[in-house]
């Protein structure tokens, strides 16, 4: 047998894969079962009563309402993009293409804050368009445009990311071949290249809605933390946090962690009602 083709023995260490499991179960507890399960501890340690009243709380159904609003622009925003850059960069080769790349990246790479201050530089009263905004009445700082645009800059990549990889390694055969029996553009894109990206889309789209709820560092910038209009959930916890209402800012951070949860659970019913083709996907 050539050495090419000789197969490759492993090797058996006791007790070595379960203390790495062991320590692996032990920095996920530190990191991220006993942060919850303070939150969750805190939030009712005044009572039920008191919970319910911190999260009935008319700036926190506000603040509630607005980060579902926001994500629920951005996120499908997103996805839109995503798809379309993906696209692009998987079926196409054209000049600029790395620099799509990068441009794509860059807000893995760029501090949150700094995102939220370009709109600032952009659209604040004294940005490069904020003369003409004012004199026609229109408000995008310290509004929930501001908001929805610096969520969408920090989480666009998310989506595209996702879709990139796996686009790539499925070439362009089938569409190629059903555009040449006639199928139209919109045809081929419904009937083949969705169905073979929908398990990636959906990742992309839980991870960008995850961080989108999540996003505190672009949205302060641009927000103007003006209670009951522009606070998102985590803006929210900050303010009650600084004003000392701690049951207030941990009930609402359980409702933001809530939100985490139902993704996470969202996330793991699917792989495991549809593992097969799941499964499928992962060997492209």
């Amino acid at each position: 047998m050539s050495p090419a083709a000789r197969p490759i023995s492993s090797v058996r260490l006791p007790g070595v894969a379960f203390a790495l499991v062991a320590a692996s179960a032990i920095v996920m507890a530190a990191l991220v079962l006993l942060p919850l399960f303070v939150v969750f501890r805190d939030a009712f340690d005044k009572g039920i009563g008191k919970y319910l009243a911190a999260v009935s709380d008319p700036d926190a159904v506000s603040a509630m309402k607005l980060t579902l609003l926001v994500a629920g622009i951005a996120v499908p925003l997103n996805a839109i993009f995503g798809i379309a850059a993906a696209w692009c960069i998987a079926k196409f080769e054209f000049r600029g293409k790395g620099v799509l790349l990068t441009l794509i990246d860059l807000p893995f790479s760029m501090s949150p804050v700094v995102s939220g201050l370009v709109w600032v530089l952009l659209f604040g009263a004294q940005g490069w368009f904020g003369t003409w905004l004012i004199d026609h009445d229109i408000k995008i700082i310290f509004a929930t445009t501001g908001l929805v645009l610096a969520t969408i800059l920090v989480t666009f990549p998310f989506v595209a990311r996702e879709l990139i990889p796996l686009m790539q390694d499925q070439g362009a055969d089938e569409e190629a071949a059903a555009l040449t029996l006639g199928a139209s553009g919109f045809t081929t894109f419904w009937k083949i290249t969705l169905p073979n990206i929908r398990w990636a889309l959906l990742y992309g789209v839980l991870l960008c809605n995850a961080r989108a709820m999540g996003e505190f560092g672009a949205v302060s910038v641009v927000s103007g933390h003006i209670r009951g209009l522009t606070t998102t959930l985590p803006l929210h916890v900050e303010v009650l946090y600084n004003d000392y209402d701690f049951v207030g800012a941990f009930a609402t951070a359980s409702l933001l962690a809530s939100l985490g949860l139902v993704t996470l659970v969202l996330k793991t019913g699917l792989e495991w009602r549809h593992a097969g083709e799941l499964a499928a996907n992962r060997k492209h």
